[in-house]
C-alpha cells in the first residue's frame, strides 16, 4: 500500500472514531442536556416541597404570574412567567421577555418560541425544563418561577 493511501485510510478511521465518540457524549431527545447555570435563588426555590406527584388536583384553576432570575455571562437576568392552571395541569404558558441586552434578547425570545411545546398538557408538578429552543440558561429563571407559582395555586 502506497504511503499516502495509508494516510488517507488512517485519517478516515481515526476521524469516523473520533464522530463516535462525539455522538455518544451529546444529549439526546430524550434526556435534556444538564444546566450550566443556576442561580442560588432557583436552587432554594427547587428544594421547596408541593403536593406530591399524583395530587396535581390540590392547585386551584386560573392564571398564576411569577418572576424568575438566573444568572448569564451578563449578570442576573429576569424572566416573567405566567402559566393557566385546569385541574392540577398547564393549559397555557406565557413568557414576558426582561432581557437586559440583544444577546438575553435573542435566548428570551427562542425560549419563549418553544417553552408551550414542553410544559402544556402536562401537571405542573411534573415541569422542571433545562434547555428550550436553544436556550439554557432562561430555564433557571423560568423554574424558579414556576416554584412561586405552584406556591400561588395551592
Amino acid at each position: 500500500m502506497k504511503p499516502s493511501i495509508r494516510k488517507t485510510v488512517f485519517a478516515g478511521v481515526a476521524g469516523l472514531s473520533l464522530a463516535g465518540t462525539v455522538a455518544g457524549c451529546a444529549p439526546s431527545a430524550q434526556q435534556p442536556a444538564t444546566q450550566e447555570t443556576e442561580s442560588p435563588a432557583a436552587a432554594t426555590s427547587s428544594a421547596k416541597t408541593g403536593p406530591s406527584a399524583g395530587s396535581s388536583a390540590g392547585y386551584k384553576d386560573g392564571t398564576y404570574s411569577a418572576d424568575g432570575n438566573y444568572k448569564s455571562p451578563n449578570g442576573t437576568e429576569t424572566v416573567g412567567v405566567q402559566l393557566t392552571l385546569a385541574s392540577g395541569t398547564v393549559s397555557a404558558v406565557e413568557i414576558t421577555e426582561h432581557p437586559s441586552n440583544p444577546n438575553t434578547r435573542k435566548f428570551q425570545s427562542q425560549f419563549a418560541g418553544g417553552i408551550a411545546d414542553q410544559v402544556v398538557g402536562k401537571s405542573l408538578d411534573e415541569i422542571s425544563v433545562s434547555k428550550v429552543a436553544g436556550s439554557s440558561l432562561t430555564s433557571g429563571g423560568f423554574n424558579q418561577a414556576v416554584e412561586a407559582i405552584k406556591a400561588q395555586a395551592l
